[in-house]
């Protein structure tokens, strides 16, 4: 029998948490790099290299807590744990292929308003607009999963204590 997958409420609450979470990685990160290469302002023309680093930063993170331990901080908490579709732990290439596919939350809105410049309320609206609906439609899905792990050939599975 599969274990039970965890409650979108708390599959979300997650979600929040390890965004507080990689607040102190983007800021270890940033610092990092600003030293290493002695950036001195937010509009120094490496700021792009910065955005790079601190892609390949969280791609790390996540693809080495969820091919060791299926479980980073936040998914501990919550007793969430990440398989594959069969069951088993991630190996750290499909790991890292969910870790891009979970870019599916933000890439799309990033995309489309990126033209535009309508300004930080209006980007705010529209991504956090599109993340609402990319939650709602794992309701569309037989297992309703998200569709970056339904893409990534993994599941969410319950861990609470019995």
């Amino acid at each position: 029998m599969r274990p039970a997958r965890p409650p979108l409420a708390r599959r979300m609450a997650c979600w929040l948490y390890e965004g507080m979470l990689l607040f102190a990685v983007v800021f270890m990160a940033g610092w990092l790099f600003s030293t290493l290469v002695q950036m001195r302002s937010g509009i120094d023309p490496r700021r792009s290299l910065l955005q790079v680093f601190i892609f390949i930063v969280f791609g790390i993170y996540f693809a080495w807590f969820w091919s060791r331990g299926r479980q980073t901080l936040a998914m501990k908490t919550w007793h969430i744990a990440l398989v594959d579709k069969d069951g088993r732990p991630l190996t750290q290439q499909r790991a890292a292929w969910r870790y891009v596919c979970c870019w599916l939350w933000f890439l799309p809105p990033l995309v489309a308003l990126s033209p535009w410049h309508l300004g930080g309320r209006s980007d705010a609206v529209a991504i956090v607009g599109w993340v609402v609906l990319w939650a709602l439609s794992s309701r569309l899905h037989p297992q309703r999963q998200f569709w970056h792990d339904v893409l990534a050939g993994t599941r969410l599975v319950d861990r609470r204590p019995s």
